[in-house]
């Protein structure tokens, strides 16, 4: 099983789809403003992001992206605009991360994990 694509539904969608485009996904699918659907680029992942006429609330999802240069990833989108919450950091799980919002109020994670996003000191071996 692998996972295909996570959908934000947002009545804000050609605002999400610039977001993310700026963060670098491709956009492969335009039906806008109805629907829009990006690619990673890396990888297999997509984002799909789909109109809705539903209040939106605060959402407990952190969509993350994996960035190899992310210190240098984080001066270019602040360069271009973005505002981040929280600047690079070096976590105790071994990641360095970055946080900010999109502009519907999800939280966005940019993060370099390597070699231990998958495979910890502390993996579990089956």
């Amino acid at each position: 099983m692998n996972l295909n694509q996570v959908t934000i539904f947002t009545s804000r969608t050609e605002e999400l789809v610039g977001f993310y485009r700026k963060l670098g996904l491709k956009l492969i699918v335009d039906s806008l403003p109805r629907y829009a659907r990006m690619e990673c680029p890396d990888g297999d992942a997509t984002l799909s992001v789909h109109s809705t006429d539903v209040a939106e609330t605060a959402s407990s999802i952190v969509l993350y992206f994996e960035c190899e240069d992310l210190d240098a990833r984080v001066a270019e989108l602040k360069a271009a605009g973005l505002e981040f919450d929280e600047d690079p950091q070096d976590q105790p799980w071994l990641w360095r991360e970055a946080y900010l919002k999109d502009p519907a109020g999800n939280r966005v994670c940019l993060f370099y994990g390597g070699e231990i996003r998958k495979n910890p000191p502390w993996k579990v071996e089956s």
